[in-house]
């Protein structure tokens, strides 16, 4: 990949995985003000907004990081399947992006049950709960990839450890 096409896609990989961490963390304290507010009324604009910040922002947002992050891996000598770390952080970006998947429709759920004024306090508490577990679990995740990033632990696969081994020119 030409050097400006290489530090392009990885800008674009940085902003898309760092803002997909705080458009997360927006969702949480939505879930969070949605599940523990004493105006009931309230905490049904959350959900509602729940539902945008998730489908325009957190989604295009994590499937962007995955696909600079994919473009970064295959364009650039890290490769996909050479660093543990590299593939650990595809992984867990693909892990996120289809559980997002998932929880899509249960936030859609929430966002029309509140509009329809269907949603009250006491029903669907498990899976208003489970979107707190969830954003959190993916705060967590998001926040290991960013780590896995700066801090690059060592460690080739074998087929890393192959390809080395092979552009040095020693038998395998």
């Amino acid at each position: 990949m030409p050097p400006f096409l290489r530090k392009l896609m990885l800008v674009c990989h940085v902003i898309s995985s760092v803002s997909s961490l705080g458009a997360v963390a927006c969702f949480l304290v939505l879930a969070l003000v949605a599940l523990g507010r004493e105006d009931f009324r309230m905490a049904l604009s959350s959900y509602i907004a729940m539902e945008s910040v998730a489908r325009l922002v957190i989604g295009p947002l994590v499937f962007a990081s995955l696909t600079t992050g994919l473009v970064q891996a295959l364009g650039t000598t890290w490769g996909l399947f050479r660093h543990y770390w590299v593939l650990a952080k595809f992984l867990l970006t693909t892990l996120t992006a289809l559980v997002l998947l998932l929880q899509l429709e249960i936030i859609d759920y929430l966002a029309a049950a509140a509009i329809e004024g269907a949603l009250t306090e006491a029903n669907l508490l498990s899976v208003r709960r489970s979107l707190v577990v969830h954003a959190a679990g993916g705060i967590v995740v998001l926040i290991t990839t960013t780590v896995l990033s700066i801090f690059k632990p060592g460690g080739l696969t074998r087929h890393g450890w192959r390809k080395q081994q092979s552009q040095l020119g020693k038998p395998l």
